[in-house]
């Protein structure tokens, strides 16, 4: 059984995802928090292998929320779960640790593959979410990248951070810092989520 944590602050949203995900056979849901504050301290109680984190709530939001339950269980897995798809909040929703972001107006069945794409150390986004951190066409594509800048790309897309990049590589942290930006200017992008997304669709 996958276990979840449902997080939104509107209670007919929390008990219908409840409803969903406990008929799915393999989640169970463990606790519904109503805000931030209550999502921390019921994923620090609870243990869950998943949370389900709305991003609009009073007092702490799903951000910081987000990040306060990665800090203290930094083996759970946060997917976003939102009616907002704008850049910003997606950028710093996966900025603060989340793994997946999905839209409310999504299908069951995406969700729940979600949920189970997550657990399984996946990285779930919709395809419009996705769509938004992409370069648009007609951006630079990545052509004139070094072979060295390319190595430190894929990395990036594994998820490694600078110090473990410099240290796979034998550079110092400084010189993977010089060549992220000259990755940035290349693509188009303004930060390293966007790369790693790039990465994935374009290097084998």
């Amino acid at each position: 059984m996958i276990r979840v944590l449902v997080v939104d602050d509107h209670a007919m949203v929390r008990a219908g995802l409840t409803t969903l995900l406990e008929a799915s056979g393999d989640i169970s849901v463990v606790g519904q928090a109503a805000d931030g504050a209550d999502a921390v301290s019921l994923a620090t109680e609870l243990r869950p292998e998943v949370v389900l984190m709305d991003l609009s709530m009073p007092g702490m939001d799903g951000v910081a929320a987000t990040a306060a339950v990665l800090e203290e269980l930094p083996e759970s897995r946060v997917v976003v779960l939102t009616s907002f798809s704008d850049r910003a909040r997606v950028t710093a929703a996966l900025d603060a640790g989340a793994v997946g972001y999905q839209l409310k107006d999504g299908e069951p069945a995406t969700l729940l593959a979600a949920v189970r794409a997550a657990a399984a150390g996946q990285a779930p986004l919709d395809p419009r979410v996705a769509q938004v951190l992409l370069p648009t066409r007609g951006q630079r594509t990545g052509d004139g990248l070094s072979a060295r800048e390319e190595q430190v790309l894929r990395l990036v897309a594994d998820g490694l951070a600078n110090k473990q990049i410099a240290r796979a590589l034998g550079i110092s942290e400084r010189t993977v810092k010089a060549h992220l930006g000259k990755v940035f200017r290349e693509l188009g992008v303004a930060d390293r989520t966007s790369a790693a997304l790039w990465a994935r669709d374009h290097l084998v």
